[in-house]
């Protein structure tokens, strides 16, 4: 199992957009056969800080790149960010309780 983490800011003006297209993201997960992933998108309190979880089975490679709303949301994501361009970062899970497949729970 692979788990990968991001974090970035965007400007407020663009939350509600974020959240727009992590939407079609989820719907495009939804109605696509991948088998073996699990993505999700959450907003940190201050409100303009997302934090997104990848996560990829053992074998299974990175389907995202070859999704169209994947990577429209990703696209767009580039002008919506504060700062430097986010950059996915491997997580060593340690511990998880039904959150991760792969992790004894």
């Amino acid at each position: 199992m692979t788990v990968l983490v991001v974090q970035y800011e965007v400007a407020e003006e663009h939350v509600a957009a974020v959240e727009a297209d992590a939407a079609e993201v989820v719907a495009a997960l939804a109605a696509a056969p991948v088998e073996g992933v699990r993505w999700a998108l959450g907003r940190l309190p201050d409100g303009v800080t997302f934090v997104g979880v990848l996560e990829l089975a053992d074998g299974v490679e990175n389907p995202l790149p070859g999704i169209p709303e994947a990577r429209a949301f990703q696209q767009r994501l580039a002008g919506r960010v504060v700062g430097d361009p986010p950059m996915p970062r491997p997580l060593d899970v340690v511990g998880a309780f039904r959150l991760f497949d792969g992790v004894p729970s």
